[in-house]
């Protein structure tokens, strides 16, 4: 589900791709369902794609996610207030305590917890990708036979 969402360099919020046009992509803020081209020299970066730095090695943004949410119960995070706390990396180490303190900076706390907030006001509450039983035909393998 991750895959689809993605977050473009320069521009605020998360997006959710359209269509796929000549050397761009049409995307949809979640948020007000703006649609706009995305070009080829806009750096997009499926959300699917993005891990995070731990001591035990990279952890996939959505197994993060998926962490944030249960231990919010599906609430959303007041970042604004974490952050005028200095509670940040506290928080965030409640949900990941061996993450990686030298490689992930505050900035990056607060993107995902702030990506989070979107995430959940769009009604998401899965966010790991899951994986295929072993004997089953996951959908993607399904189209192709």
């Amino acid at each position: 589900m991750l895959r689809e969402i993605l977050a473009i360099t320069g521009k605020p919020g998360l997006f959710r791709i359209v269509t796929q046009g000549n050397r761009m992509l049409v995307v949809e803020e979640l948020k007000t369902k703006k649609r706009f081209p995305a070009h080829s020299r806009d750096k997009v970066v499926s959300l699917g794609d993005i891990a995070m730095y731990t001591d035990s090695g990279d952890k996939p943004l959505g197994e993060i996610l998926d962490l944030v949410y249960s231990r919010n119960e599906g609430k959303t995070i007041d970042v604004k207030k974490l952050v005028a706390e200095g509670k940040l990396r506290e928080e965030f180490e409640a949900v990941i305590p061996d993450f990686d303190k030298e490689r992930v900076y505050d900035n990056d706390i607060k993107k995902l917890f702030t990506w989070y907030n979107i995430l959940v006001e769009e009604g998401m509450s899965k966010f790991a990708e899951e994986e295929p039983e072993e004997g089953e035909v996951s959908e993607d393998n399904k189209e192709a036979e």
